[in-house]
């Protein structure tokens, strides 16, 4: 997946909160400090997150952007 955006970071996935339209994420990030994105539970059960995944998160704006490689 191309993204538009310059600054990413890697992070693994420490929590997931879902209801029916939206879930919380949680990621650690390498300092380590943490950081979370607000998505839809539709997006989280489509890139199949868990915890403990490895992924990239891309910093854009206010959004946090979590792309699973």
């Amino acid at each position: 997946m191309r993204t538009g955006a310059r600054n990413s970071i890697q992070a693994r996935v420490t929590s997931i909160k879902s209801d029916e339209i939206m879930s919380l994420v949680k990621f650690e990030v390498t300092a380590p400090h943490t950081m979370a994105s607000v998505l839809t539970t539709e997006s989280v059960k489509e890139m199949n997150l868990k915890v403990g995944d490895q992924l990239t998160l891309v910093v854009k704006a206010i959004h946090v952007l979590p792309v699973k490689e």
